[in-house]
């Protein structure tokens, strides 16, 4: 008879997961608390506008085609991928100088001698040092747990750890290989991909626009949503059952094992439990005995650091932006150093630095026809940081700073007068909409302490049949390590129950 698992969360990591399981054979529930899958990789839809909502740049593309492949689909079937090539514009200057990030490498070596003569070669070498670095973490560390100490502190995997040169910062490694500023910018700053600062980032994950650099960067059709809608349709299609509007109050643990999970007040017994919730939401309120919580406390909880958070933006045009090139926008503030300081100190933030996202200017069925939809992004503070409560008012300063930033760029002059619908996601939402605990969007911070052995494993070590997966847990945040996520937990349940006979 095959085992029964339920899933919390019909996220990204929750329904690779489950595809997954179902390969091997598992019988798969995912538990949803909303009407639609997806999370933060879901989509919000109004007034003939469909933004993402959060994730909107395809990185590593191989990594969401593997899901789909291990079930014998043709990927392409379910999310239609287009490479996009140039990347990225980068404004500086209160918007009158534009930079082009591209794969072309004559391309780019050209603007980098632009800026001086040494750039060039600095900026070689930072690719092959990431380059090499990228490869023994993905084959020794992204791709493998580390629930006991001996799989971690062993000679070969502190060799292999010792060669990723993490003590170093990000902001410092680039400084080591590239002098203009406006450059090391364009890089450093990508670390806010996953929540955490330049300057007190490990140096390796500038990894993440080395990727850019040399793998590209990828669009789905139809928006990032189209990835969960797909996952979704082939969970299903292999059998899975998807309860979605259906909010899990608890884990059922008894005799020291987890049993399945309580949802609107009636039980779901189930052989196993992945849970794609939060784990620091799923540690303090999904799990009541403190027994089974282990070292995580709702005290060492709330004691651990937490990834920055994001206001973002869904503003309906009423035309669309020609002079606009690139569909991904990045405009620097003025300080950037300051402005990323004030991220992480809880200072409000004088003037940010803002991500703007046009996806409709290369698949009109995101906006009505002659229209844009403008997705506009500002990295702020997480709530345990912020150092004053996130109000309307707050949310109406940044967005009036944003606004003043993006008029000043080509085309833009009238951008507030030619908006004619808008939502907003502000901290206090992806908290209270998503169980994001302090609105952390990306999850635990990856700080050196909290990364790898020291990060929240996949296994629960206090209750058997309990299994976590998700941007809180090892190896991290960002759309393809989260997959990776997943990949690692069902490894981890299926090697447990191959042990049990």
């Amino acid at each position: 008879m095959n085992k029964s698992v339920t899933v919390i969360g019909a996220g990204v990591a929750g329904l690779a997961s489950g595809i997954r399981l179902l390969s091997e054979g598992y019988d798969v529930t995912i538990v949803e608390r909303h009407h639609k899958v997806g999370g933060k990789m879901s989509q919000l839809e109004f007034d003939g506008y469909k933004f993402d909502l959060g994730p909107t740049i395809v990185m590593m593309p191989d990594l969401y085609k593997e899901v789909f492949e291990l079930a014998g689909r043709n990927a392409d079937d379910y999310i239609p991928l287009e490479r996009i090539d140039p990347m990225y514009s980068s404004y500086f200057d209160e918007g009158s100088t534009r930079y082009r990030a591209t794969n072309d490498l004559v391309e780019t070596m050209k603007m980098l001698e632009s800026f001086n003569d040494t750039d060039g070669e600095g900026f070689l070498k930072y690719l092959s040092d990431l380059y090499s670095r990228f490869n023994i973490a993905k084959d020794h560390f992204l791709q493998r747990s580390f629930r006991t100490k001996k799989e971690f502190y062993n000679p070969f995997i502190l060799s292999q750890g010792l060669k990723l040169k993490t003590l170093n910062s990000a902001d410092n490694l680039l400084r080591k290989y590239i002098k203009d500023d406006r450059m090391r910018q364009m890089i450093a700053f990508q670390t806010l991909y996953i929540g955490i600062s330049p300057f007190k980032g490990p140096s390796l994950y500038t990894i993440i626009p080395m990727i850019e650099y040399i793998y590209g960067i990828w669009f789905i059709r139809g928006g990032m949503y189209s990835m969960a809608k797909g996952m979704a349709k082939l969970f299903e299609e292999m059998g899975g059952t998807l309860m979605l509007d259906s909010e899990v109050e608890r884990i059922i643990i008894e005799d020291g094992a987890a049993k399945g999970v309580e949802v609107n007040q009636q039980l779901h017994y189930s052989d196993l439990v992945m849970c794609n919730a939060d784990f620091p939401y799923a540690m303090k309120n999904l799990i009541k005995e403190d027994k089974y919580k282990g070292k995580y406390t709702d005290k060492y909880i709330d004691d651990m650091d937490y990834s920055c958070s994001c206001f973002v933006m869904y503003f309906g045009m009423d035309k669309k932006y020609d002079e606009v090139i690139d569909i991904h926008n990045f405009i620097f503030s003025n300080d950037l150093d300051t402005n990323i300081n004030q991220i992480f100190t809880g200072d409000t933030i004088e003037d940010p630095s803002i991500y703007m996202y046009i996806p409709s200017k290369i698949d009109p069925t995101l906006a009505p026809e002659g229209k844009d939809g403008v997705y506009v992004l500002i990295p702020v503070s997480d709530l345990s940081t912020l150092k004053s409560e996130w109000t309307d008012e707050t949310s109406q300063s940044y967005r009036q700073k944003a606004i003043d930033k993006i008029s000043k760029l080509p085309g833009m002059k009238n951008f507030e007068s030619e908006i004619i619908t808008e939502k907003q996601m502000s901290p206090n939402d992806f908290d209270n909409i998503f169980n994001a605990y302090n609105g952390a969007t990306f999850g635990l911070r990856p700080t050196l302490t909290q990364s790898n052995h020291l990060r929240p494993q996949s296994t629960s070590p206090n209750c058997d049949n309990l299994y976590f997966t998700g941007s809180s847990t090892h190896p991290g945040a960002g759309v393809p390590i989260v997959l990776l996520s997943a990949k690692i937990a069902v490894n981890d349940l299926i090697s447990d129950e191959q042990s049990k006979g």
